[in-house]
Parts: structure tokens; sequence; C-alpha cells
């Protein structure tokens, strides 16, 4: 038993190491991918809106008295989808600043850059 938990180990801990490695690489791959891609303006329609809000609890530091030993760390991330003229949708990250000003229905002018949002300009 032993030495099936001193093999586990290092197994674990390569594995979490790879994920980390792979998730940065990915993440730098998109950034870099983005600014490589042209700007582009469409003319698009919002057909949808969310949010995705996810609840971590951390110990706080030196309590360790049950319940109270945790704070919960909330982090929301907004997302909009755009329906341009050809009928194709894309799904853009925007801030929560963005977002709230965003409707559904609202035509205008979108302008991203590969994966990037960057401005939506609402017709009137």
């Amino acid at each position: 038993m032993f030495n099936l938990i001193e093999m586990l180990f290092p197994i674990m801990f390569i594995l979490i190491f790879t994920i980390i490695v792979f998730t940065f690489v990915k993440g730098i791959a998109t950034w870099f991918k983005n600014n490589n891609s042209p700007r582009l303006t469409v003319s698009a329609r919002i057909v949808a809106k969310r949010q995705n809000t996810t609840h971590n609890n951390q110990p706080n530091a030196g309590d360790i008295s049950g319940a109270h030993g945790f704070h919960t760390i909330s982090s929301t991330s907004y997302y909009v989808t755009f329906q341009v003229d050809s009928g194709d949708r894309m799904e853009l990250s925007v801030s929560g600043s963005e977002y709230g000003v965003l409707a559904e229905g609202d035509k205008g002018q979108l302008t991203f850059q590969g994966t990037r949002y960057l401005t939506f300009d609402r017709e009137n």
C-alpha cells in the first residue's frame, strides 16, 4: 500500500502541473490569435445575454472554527450573443458595465477582433 501512495503522488503532481501549463499556453495562444486577427465591424443584433457566477470558499487565515473559518469569493463573467446578417451567431465575453447597457433586441454595429469584444454601437 505504501508503494502505491509513493507512486501516485508524483503522478498526481505531474498531472496537475500539466493541466496548469496547458491552460496557460492555451490562454497565451488565444491572446496571440486575437491580436493577429483583423478588427471587423459588422451589422448585428443582440439575441441573448447570460452571466456565469462562480463561488469559491477560501479559508480565513488562522481561523479553523468550522463554518466561520471560510469566506466566499464570488466571480461573475458576462456574455452576449450577437447574430450577424448572415444568420451566424457569436457569443463574446463583455465587461459588467457593457453587459448592463446592452439589451436583447438591440441592433447596431459590432466591432470585434477574433474572439475579443471591442464595441457595440447601437442604432437609433
